[in-house]
C-alpha cells in the first residue's frame, strides 16, 4: 500500500472520529438547552404559583421577585436576575402546557424563545416556535422573520386562519397560498428602490442571494432553472425563474416585475403555466403554481383578470427594503383587501356558472 492510499485512509479515518465528536457535542448542546429552557419554565411557574397565592402576597406580593432575584443570583449568577425572573414568568405564561412546546423545542434555545415571547399574538407565537424548530432556523433568521411579519404575510393570502404545519403532510390539505407570501420582503438583495431597475438586475440579485431568497419563498423550495426556455413549433419563451417545491409536489415559475402588474402580465403567466404543464410537468407532479412577482399589485388586476379565477396564479408584491412595523402593516392590510377582491370575484364567477 503506497503512501497516498495511507494519507487517504488516516485522513478518513480522523473525518470519522471527527463526526462522532460533533454528534455527541450536538446531542450533548440540545440536552443541555433542553434543561436549560426546562429549568427556566418551572422558574416561571414557580412565581406565577406564589402570586397567586392570596395569603403571602399581600405580605410580599409586590416585591416577590426582587426578592428571589436576590436571593438566586447571590448563589447561581446573574442569569437570574430581576429582568431574566420577569420574562421566566412570562415564559411559563405564554407556553403553560409543557408537553406542547417542550416537544418542539429540541434544538432551541433560550434566545430562540426570548425573540418569540416578543410576538403579541399567542397563535403567531406557537407558529413561530413550532416553525424555528422544525426548519433548524437560528436566532438570526428567526428575528428577521418575525420583524418582517413572515406569519402575518402567509396569513393575509388566505381567507381562513393558517393550517397547522401538520397538516401539509397530508396531501388534500395543503393550502398553495401557505407557500406564497405577500409581499416580498427582499432588502438582502442590496437594490434601493429605483424607476431605474431593470428585471435583469432584479434577476441577477435574487441568483446571487438565492439562499435568503429561498429561505424567505417559505418552506420546500429547490431553484431548478434561470431564463428557462419552453420550445414550441412556432416560438421560444423564456421563464425568469423556475422553482421546484417539494412539499406541494409541483414547479413554482415566477416572472419578475420592475413595475406595476399588468392585464398582460396575467395573461403571460397564465400561458406559461399551461406550456409548462403540458411540456415539462411529469406525471406525478402536481399543477404548476405562478407567482408574478411585482413592484407594485392592482386591484383592478386583482378582482377582474383571470388572478381571480385561476387557483394556480398569484401575485406578490416585493420590498427591496425592510420596511417599519406600520408600513409593512399596512401593506399586508392591502394585500388582504386584493385578496378579499379576487375572493369574493372568485364566487360570484361560481355562482354565475352554477345557477347556468
Amino acid at each position: 500500500m503506497n503512501s497516498h492510499d495511507n494519507n487517504s485512509q488516516l485522513t478518513s479515518f480522523l473525518d470519522g472520529a471527527k463526526s462522532i465528536v460533533e454528534q455527541g457535542q450536538n446531542v450533548a448542546m440540545s440536552s443541555v438547552n433542553q434543561a436549560i429552557l426546562l429549568t427556566y419554565w418551572h422558574l416561571g411557574k414557580h412565581i406565577v404559583e406564589e402570586e397567586q397565592n392570596g395569603k403571602h402576597r399581600a405580605a410580599y406580593g409586590s416585591e416577590l421577585i426582587k426578592i428571589l432575584a436576590s436571593s438566586l443570583t447571590a448563589e447561581y449568577g446573574s442569569s437570574y436576575n430581576e429582568k431574566n425572573l420577569r420574562h421566566f414568568r412570562q415564559f411559563y405564561l405564554s407556553f403553560k402546557d409543557l408537553e406542547i412546546w417542550n416537544a418542539r423545542v429540541p434544538n432551541l434555545g433560550w434566545t430562540h424563545i426570548r425573540l418569540i415571547l416578543k410576538v403579541d399574538s399567542e397563535k403567531a407565537r406557537h407558529w413561530y416556535l413550532k416553525e424555528a424548530a422544525s426548519q433548524m432556523w437560528s436566532t438570526r433568521t428567526l428575528e428577521r422573520n418575525i420583524n418582517s411579519q413572515y406569519y402575518e404575510r402567509l396569513l393575509s393570502t388566505q381567507s381562513t386562519e393558517l393550517a397547522d404545519s401538520t397538516d401539509v403532510t397530508i396531501p388534500q390539505k395543503v393550502d398553495h397560498r401557505e407557500f406564497v407570501k405577500n409581499p416580498v420582503v427582499a432588502e438582502f438583495l442590496g437594490l434601493r428602490p429605483s424607476p431605474d431597475i431593470y428585471e435583469s438586475e432584479l434577476e441577477n440579485a435574487i441568483i446571487d442571494n438565492l439562499q435568503k431568497f429561498l429561505m424567505e419563498l417559505g418552506k420546500g423550495y429547490a431553484f431548478v432553472d434561470r431564463q428557462q426556455r419552453i420550445h414550441t413549433d412556432e416560438n421560444d419563451y423564456y421563464i425568469d425563474l423556475v422553482f421546484y417545491n417539494y412539499i406541494l409536489k409541483c414547479f413554482v415559475l415566477i416572472d419578475l416585475k420592475t413595475d406595476k402588474i399588468s392585464f398582460q402580465d396575467v395573461g403571460q403567466m397564465e400561458m406559461y403555466l399551461r406550456l409548462y404543464d403540458q411540456l415539462k410537468r411529469q406525471p406525478d407532479d402536481n399543477p404548476s403554481i405562478g407567482i408574478v412577482l411585482c413592484a407594485e399589485t392592482d386591484s383592478d388586476v386583482a378582482r377582474f383578470s383571470t388572478l381571480a379565477e385561476n387557483p394556480q396564479l398569484y401575485a406578490a408584491k416585493y420590498k427591496l427594503y425592510m420596511p417599519t412595523t406600520e408600513e409593512l402593516t399596512r401593506e399586508i392590510e392591502r394585500q388582504k383587501e386584493l385578496f378579499r377582491l379576487e375572493h369574493d370575484n372568485t364566487k360570484r364567477q361560481l355562482k354565475r356558472n352554477n345557477n347556468g
